[in-house]
Formats: structure tokens, C-alpha cells, sequence
């Protein structure tokens, strides 16, 4: 209620009287509520239609201020944050869309001379460099910028493949990036803005989740990225996979399937007459 109140109150506050028209049915239930409350607003007939007009203008902002306590700085877009604004709006940062602009994800070096470069800027990130210093980095990326390795980007799931790279293929130099189970908004559209690195793959769960998003990334990308299917595979998910992991994650599975490439197929169709599903770290376990 106090939402509907709220966006109500705050077309009042630009305008001072607003056909009723112009409010949705829940709003014009609130604002009746809150006239007959506190006498700040009132419905007068007018024509063939109704308008609700503020009548004590000092009330009024009482009761705005209470539910938006900053008014004026919702129209400073350029100058504050986005969640600051909501706070100001709304007294909440999450009041409504409240994804930041920039993503920082988590980087890591494998294997010498990792670069990412910055053309315009003439910006470099030694990644190896930093990978042996600090153990991992990171970049500020947003959409337009121009950031790009010429060496392969692998996006894994879980922190133990970030960790660990000896599961790796042998002689791998690449970059690492760890999402954490979703792959962000942010960094899908980076990544499909332009060219980011020589090829992309990504290794998720062998689960629904995983697959829905590669669908997300292939439906972008195309055959400019790769789901990595590790050696042994099918071995590992007969003796390794958990019907639990599969259950859980079947409405992802069945949204994803007719957007998957056809070598994934096979996966696809072993996890479907098993009820199975196999998370990243089984790469690790033997399959023999």
C-alpha cells in the first residue's frame, strides 16, 4: 500500500491536481484512503471525469516526506548512484531496479603473459603478473568499453575450478573468471558487445542451471563460445551424478534444451535417461 501511495502522491507532487484518469485502480483507492485520512488531497467532480487535487499543500509534503523523503534528488540521475536515488525516492535501495552499472568479476592468470588490453586508453592488466602477486584481479566492465585478451576466457562456476587450475588441459593460457552459479546480466552483455577474448568457454555444473546458461551465452554468441565437456565424462556422470541435483534443477533443463547446439546432445540425452546431473568438481575424481 504504501508503494501504490507513494507513486501516487508523488505525480501529485509534480503536478497539484491530476484527472483521476491518469491513476491506476489502486492508486485512486489509496489516494481516497489517504484523503479521507488526513484531508491533504481532495476528489472533486469536474466535467464528465474526476480530479484529485492537493488542499493543504503543507500537509501534504508531511506525509510525502514521510513515505520519499528526498523528492528533488530523483531527478539527479547523472549526479548520484542509482541506489541512492531509490533511498531518496523510497527509502530503500532496492525500491525498484537497482542492478549497478559496473560488474567487477574475479580473474585469474593460468600460464604466462596473460594480457588484457584497453586500445583507446593504451590501458593494460598484466594478469600473470598480478595472478603470481596477489593470487587473482579484477576489471571494471561495462558494455561500451573495449577491454580484450588474445588469449581464450574461461568462465567457471564454482570456486574450486577458480582455486585449482590443474584441471585444466595441459599447456592452457587463458584467463579464468568465476560467476558464482549465474552468469551476470552485466558481464553477458559485455561479453556479446564486441570480441573479448580468442575464444570463450564456459565449464558450469552438468546440471540444469549450467546448461540454461550456456543457452544464455550461445544464443548470444553463437559458436564463438564452448561448453567444455570434461574427459571421461559420460563415466563420471553414471557413477558421480546425483539424482538430487537433476531433480532440483529440471525446469531449467527443459527450458534450455532446444537452444542448446547439437554436440551437446549426447550430454543432454544421458542426463535425461539417467535422472542425473554432475557438478564441476567430479572433474577431479577418477574414472577408472
Amino acid at each position: 500500500m504504501d508503494r501504490t501511495l507513494r507513486v501516487a502522491l508523488l505525480k501529485l507532487h509534480t503536478q497539484k491536481a491530476i484527472p483521476a484518469s491518469q491513476f491506476t485502480v489502486a492508486q485512486r483507492s489509496a489516494l481516497d484512503r489517504f484523503a479521507r485520512q488526513t484531508g491533504a488531497v481532495t476528489c472533486q467532480r469536474q466535467g464528465r471525469g474526476d480530479i484529485y487535487r492537493v488542499s493543504d499543500t503543507q500537509l501534504f509534503a508531511t506525509h510525502l516526506a514521510a513515505l520519499s523523503p528526498q523528492t528533488e534528488i530523483v531527478n539527479m540521475a547523472e549526479h548520484l548512484p542509482l541506489r541512492a536515488q531509490h533511498i531518496a525516492h523510497a527509502r530503500d535501495s532496492k525500491a525498484r531496479s537497482h542492478q549497478h552499472d559496473c560488474h567487477y568479476p574475479l580473474l585469474k592468470a593460468v600460464g604466462e603473459q596473460v594480457l588484457w588490453r584497453q586500445g583507446e586508453y593504451g590501458s593494460e592488466l598484466p594478469l600473470s603478473q598480478l595472478t603470481r602477486k596477489f593470487g587473482a584481479s579484477s576489471l571494471c566492465i561495462e558494455s561500451a568499453d573495449t577491454w580484450q585478451s588474445q588469449q581464450p576466457l574461461w568462465l567457471v562456476e564454482n570456486q574450486a575450478l577458480f582455486d585449482r587450475s590443474d584441471w585444466l588441459p595441459t599447456e592452457t593460457r587463458a584467463t579464468l573468471l568465476y560467476y558464482g552459479g549465474q552468469l551476470d546480466g552485466r558481464l553477458l552483455a559485455w561479453l556479446t558487445q564486441r570480441p573479448r577474448a580468442s575464444r570463450i568457454v564456459l565449464f558450469p555444473d552438468y546440471d540444469g542451471v549450467g546448461l540454461a546458461n550456456f543457452a544464455r551465452l550461445y544464443t548470444r554468441l553463437g559458436d564463438a563460445c564452448e561448453y567444455w565437456l570434461m574427459p571421461d565424462w559420460q563415466i563420471k556422470l553414471a557413477r558421480y551424478g546425483s539424482p538430487q541435483l537433476w531433480q532440483d534443477t529440471f525446469r531449467e533443463f527443459t527450458s534450455a534444451i532446444s537452444l542448446l547446439p547439437d554436440y551437446l546432445g549426447a550430454l543432454t540425452e544421458q542426463m535425461r535417461q539417467s535422472g542425473l546431473a554432475l557438478e564441476q568438481e567430479a572433474v577431479w575424481l577418477p574414472s577408472s
